[in-house]
């Protein structure tokens, strides 16, 4: 009853190297968009803002289908991928992984964001005037005080990424042992006789997973902040 099933264990593995890659891929543009949101004034910026909160406001198909078209093999970059590299991204794990990170990405901007914002700005400027490149100024000072911030986005980021589901059904399809992933893998199951247990279980499974993450990242994040307040 309680012994973890093949099926399981392949869902389980898809996705956690799916949230894994979707966070690595998303972290350093992360931080350069919220860096800019936070720090830039400039001509776009509000179309900026708008466009990386997008997959918020539509609906996730949509994001997926816009995907398929852009990423797809006959699409302008997929095309482009692989006739110069040799890559396919459509109807993979490596597309399933882009997905999340898409639709878990405003996630992760705006706790970044939220947290320069409450960095005091004369710190850095003090140390500009003490000969402080801004490359180091932000390596040495702004990037530890965001620390909470970074590591809350990184695992919101990671827990949206284990439940993503309408964009990566949509770009990457349902494929057994390539792209079926948690929330897939319970779709699937949904609509298979006698597959009521087994969904069951993998929904208890995605909540215990996502409870996980979100507890790390809340008990990380104060002990973070003790030791920078410290």
């Amino acid at each position: 009853m309680w012994s973890i099933t093949p099926l399981e264990i392949e869902a389980i593995g898809l996705s956690l190297r799916v949230a894994l890659w979707a966070v690595l891929w998303s972290l350093p543009l992360g931080i350069a968009t919220a860096w800019l949101l936070a720090r830039c004034d400039f001509f776009g910026k509000t179309l900026l803002n708008g466009v990386v909160h997008l997959p918020l406001i539509l609906p996730p198909v949509a994001v997926g289908y816009l995907l398929l078209i852009l990423l797809g093999r006959r699409g302008p970059v997929g095309a482009w991928l692989f006739d110069v590299f040799g890559v396919t991204v459509a109807f993979t794990w490596k597309g399933a992984a882009i997905a999340s990170a898409v639709m878990a990405f405003p996630l992760m901007v705006r706790a970044i964001r939220l947290s320069l914002e409450t960095v005091d700005y004369r710190l850095e400027e003090a140390a500009r005037t003490l000969g402080a490149g801004r490359a180091w100024v932000f390596l040495s000072i702004t990037l530890p005080l965001i620390a909470p911030g970074i590591l809350t986005g990184t695992i919101l980021c990671f827990a949206r990424s284990l439940g993503e589901f309408g964009a990566t059904i949509t770009f990457v399809s349902n494929i057994a042992g390539e792209t079926r992933t948690l929330p897939l893998a319970l779709f699937t199951l949904t609509q298979t006789p006698d597959g009521e247990l087994g969904a069951l279980r993998l929904m208890i499974i995605s909540v215990v997973l996502a409870l996980v993450a979100l507890i790390a990242s809340e008990v990380l994040a104060r002990r973070i902040s003790a030791r920078i307040g410290g």
